[in-house]
């Protein structure tokens, strides 16, 4: 018996390593003959496991699908890897899957051999997972509804709140979900704007039902990453700063989420975009460098209540 649960399991790992086996080449792959093959894949089935015979001269089987999940096989690094998703979801920004991580990380926990439970352990004793602290947060099922529509090619209807509070309607085709740090953006081409645009998730609210079947157009820029590192530092914020640094530009960029132009060997132009002014403050002072604001005056404004404000404080 202990000798068939082992083969059983052995089959089992073969058949999720590759999409299609010939039952001779499992046969000879376990070492047993073609009619034990069979015995076995309908153990296999009777477990819970959607084994499909394939038709055909050769015949053989593949592994599909089922009503249910049954028990999956994970090799060493599978095992730990998954560990460290689950960590990292039970104190994520996608709402309502931290108690469901935990509960699957208890789990694999409890069956996994002390070799793999001492990584494991390691690993959680090293890392701290930060919540996101009041920042937004999206629900699991947003993203479920969101990914369904991609993949039946849908168009997404939803009210849409912008920086500023207002609210829109959109038609959108959407392409892509993106994690950026803890937020959660939709990239799709706008039906109403005839153009490509990106959603923080968080602010989108769904009207239903979905909107007509549209055929997937080409990325934006060749590629999502790509038109999202183009447009993120500017298109989706509403404050803009543009500030003449009296370095180099050699030596601030790299250093600062900006673009960053020469004037000439000693001075650079440096341009921000933010949701606030504050944060432009901050930036300068961490670059300890000296600087004139070209615009916006209330920039220059703010730096001045900001200035007599420190001035204050010092006396």
């Amino acid at each position: 018996m202990r000798e068939t649960s082992a083969r059983l399991i052995r089959m089992l790992s073969l058949l999720q390593m590759r999409q299609e086996w010939s039952g001779a080449a499992l046969a000879e792959r376990l070492g047993v003959t073609t009619r034990t093959v069979r015995r076995d894949v309908e153990r296999l089935r009777e477990l819970g496991y959607p084994v499909h015979a394939l038709k055909g001269a050769a015949g053989g089987y593949r592994l599909g699908a089922g009503a249910a999940l049954p028990p999956l096989l994970l090799d060493d690094e599978e095992a730990v890897a998954v560990a460290v998703g689950l960590h990292t979801g039970a104190a994520g920004s996608v709402a309502g899957i931290e108690e469901a991580s935990l509960r699957a990380l208890t789990k694999m926990r409890q069956v996994m051999p002390s070799r793999l439970r001492e990584r494991v352990d390691a690993l959680d004793g090293a890392m701290v997972a930060i919540a996101p602290g009041g920042g937004p947060t999206v629900d699991a099922s947003a993203l479920t509804w969101i990914s369904a529509a991609i993949r039946s090619a849908e168009t997404l209807r939803f009210s849409y709140l912008d920086h500023h509070g207002a609210e829109s309607r959109r038609d959108v085709e959407p392409h892509r979900v993106v994690s950026w740090g803890r937020r959660w953006y939709l990239v799709g081409w706008d039906a109403g704007r005839a153009g490509w645009r990106t959603f923080r998730v968080d602010r989108m609210t769904p009207r239903t039902p979905n909107g007509p079947r549209f055929t997937h157009r080409e990325p934006p820029d060749g590629d999502v990453a790509a038109y999202l590192r183009r447009t993120m530092g500017f298109d989706m914020w509403p404050l803009r700063a543009r500030l003449r640094l009296r370095v180099p530009a050699g030596e601030v960029a790299g250093r600062v989420d900006g673009v960053v132009t020469p004037i000439d060997d000693h001075t650079c132009l440096l341009e921000l975009a933010t949701d606030s002014y504050d944060l432009v403050a901050y930036v300068l002072i961490m670059l300890d460098v000296p600087f004139e604001v070209e615009s916006p005056p209330e920039l220059a404004t703010r730096f001045r209540d900001l200035s007599n404000r420190f001035a204050a404080a010092s006396r």
